[in-house]
């Protein structure tokens, strides 16, 4: 069923604090790649996110902090299962919200953590690398209690399709829609099939978000859609809805900055930044 209306922003309780929502843990990061977790943690903040933590290399970790004061850090080693020793201890009954992927990489540490994180039943957006894993594992994600969403561009999508046994295009337009409804009822979850209107779908329904803009094809706009997703997780939407709203405040953000600067030259934390902003609006305007 295709939906033509979004849920209200999470309202605030003039009693809330910063733990009155889920933690958000991002999962991710390289030595030459600390920019892209650090762009979603912004995004997360700038989106409502109480508490923003990185989980990462204990050598990384200063420098994603340094990158965004704003959030934590939790060390973790490469020593096996110590990401689920980890979580374990900082979020023992599975309630925070994993963001996983961004400047992760591909190498065998990687994989292992994400097998070691789909193990789990946390909340969950998986973006960039853990997609790619993912795609290279050949395996389905099984049923969960808790929203699990895959934010694939068409061509991480087409590794996670062939993995999956989909034929539908995901550039075509007249496809894009079964393609990622297909690939949802295949994993049990969420799909964010981005591109030029991007469509959410799950077993059940999908939206075609029709905000945004040639703006955003710059680097790290991804990982700032998986920031504001999973911040609307972390506030009590649902996966559908968390997934469906980030599409359309992210998209908003950039059709905003488009018209205070014209159509070139946004970059990811720019648009991070203008978060607050469209989310005035889309308040304001309902």
């Amino acid at each position: 069923m295709k939906i033509s209306s979004l849920p209200a922003f999470p309202i605030r309780q003039d009693t809330a604090h910063k733990g009155s929502f889920k933690t958000l843990l991002i999962i991710g990061g390289q030595s030459h790649m600390p920019g892209a977790p650090s762009l979603t943690a912004r995004a997360a903040l700038r989106s409502g996110a109480g508490l923003v933590k990185f989980v990462a290399d204990e050598s990384l970790l200063p420098q994603l902090l340094a990158l965004e004061c704003s959030a934590t850090g939790i060390a973790v080693s490469d020593k096996a299962r110590n990401l689920e020793r980890v979580l374990a201890q900082v979020d023992p009954d599975e309630s925070a919200v994993l963001a996983v992927g961004p400047g992760m990489g591909k190498s065998v540490q990687s994989r292992n953590r994400l097998l070691s994180i789909l193990a789990s039943n946390r909340p969950m957006v998986l973006d960039a690398d853990a997609l790619n894993l993912l795609a290279e594992s050949q395996q389905m994600l099984k049923p969960a209690g808790k929203p699990r969403i895959l934010t694939p561009h068409p061509g991480e999508f087409k590794r996670l399709a062939k993995a999956a046994g989909i034929k539908h295009d995901p550039v075509d337009p007249k496809q894009r829609v079964a393609a990622a409804t297909e690939l949802a009822k295949a994993h049990h979850a969420v799909v964010v099939l981005k591109g030029h209107q991007t469509v959410i779908a799950c077993r059940t329904q999908c939206y075609v978000n029709e905000t945004g803009n040639p703006a955003l094809a710059t680097a790290g706009s991804g990982d700032v859609l998986t920031g504001v997703i999973a911040a609307l997780l972390a506030q009590g939407l649902d996966g559908f809805e968390a997934a469906a709203l980030g599409v359309h405040l992210h998209g908003l953000a950039a059709d905003r900055w488009v018209s205070d600067n014209g159509p070139v030259g946004l970059i990811a934390r720019d648009l991070a930044d203008m978060l607050p902003r469209s989310i005035r609006h889309y308040i304001t305007a309902l």
